[in-house]
C-alpha cells in the first residue's frame, strides 16, 4: 500500500561518514509512526500539516491565544504537539542528529 504522503529528513546528512542512510531511514521511520500515530491516520497528515502552516503564515510561529478561533487553536497545538512527540521519536537517542529538518510531501512529489 502507498504511503498517504511522503517524508524526508534533511540537515544532518552533510557528514555522510557519521550518519548513514540506514540511520537516517530508520529516523524517518520513527518520526513517521509517531506522528501519524499522534494524529489518528497517517490520512490526516497532510491536512493538518497544510493547515498549520497556513496558521503559521497568518499568525506567526507563536501567536497569542487570543488571535486565533478555538478551531484553529486546537489545529494549531495537535500539530505542535504531533510534531514534537514525531521529533523525540525520531531523534531521542540520536542527539547528533538535533539539527534535522522533516520535510513532508504529497507522495506522488
Amino acid at each position: 500500500m502507498k504511503p498517504a504522503y511522503r517524508l524526508q529528513i534533511y540537515g544532518y546528512d552533510d557528514d555522510a561518514e557519521s550518519v548513514g542512510s540506514t540511520q537516517r531511514s530508520a529516523a524517518e521511520r520513527r518520526f513517521r509512526k509517531a506522528l501519524d500515530e499522534a494524529l489518528g491516520d497517517e490520512h490526516l497528515v497532510l491536512p493538518m500539516h497544510a493547515a498549520y502552516r497556513r496558521l503559521v503564515s497568518s499568525y506567526g510561529e507563536a501567536p497569542a491565544d487570543d488571535v486565533m478561533s478555538d478551531d484553529e487553536q486546537l489545529i494549531f497545538s495537535q500539530w505542535q504537539e504531533a510534531e514534537s512527540a514525531a521529533l523525540t521519536a525520531a531523534l531521542g537517542p540520536n542527539r547528533y542528529l538535533g539539527d534535522a529538518v522533516f520535510e513532508i510531501s504529497p507522495a506522488g512529489n
